[in-house]
């Protein structure tokens, strides 16, 4: 397969859509079917789970109402597969805790004419130095 040419328009649209689902509560169980049951990987704040149901799980178990998120940068890259590589770069605020810089990566996997998310990589940008 070849560099897929339309990798940053296909890594802002998927980042458009999959935070559209996951900042809505009652849109997020629909994010299981951008994951694969199997082949699909996700670091939640260091916590490793594979396959869409125990990714779901994590997810459906977050127990923040609102969010607010603003991406500051989305950076994609092609790779050899035909998949797309992004980096998400932004801050966010759920409830009313204060707002966090966060980070979110995603390797998404060509399936057909569509693509799944293989691995996903979140992490807040939370220091604890002394």
């Amino acid at each position: 397969m070849a560099l897929n040419l339309q990798y940053e328009a296909i890594g802002k649209s998927f980042v458009q859509q999959y935070y559209a689902l996951f900042d809505d509560p009652t849109q997020r169980p629909n994010l299981v079917n951008m994951y694969n049951v199997e082949l699909s990987f996700m670091t939640f704040e260091g916590t490793q789970l594979q396959g869409s149901v125990k990714i779901m799980e994590k997810l459906n178990a977050l127990t923040f109402q609102k969010i607010n998120r603003i991406i500051t940068e989305i950076d994609s890259q092609p790779m050899f597969d035909g998949g797309v590589i992004i980096n998400v770069l932004g801050r966010l605020q759920a409830d009313d805790d204060p707002p966090h810089a966060f980070s979110q990566i995603f390797v998404l996997k060509p399936l057909g004419a569509s693509f799944f998310i293989q691995h996903d990589i979140f992490r807040l940008g939370i220091h604890d130095s002394a």
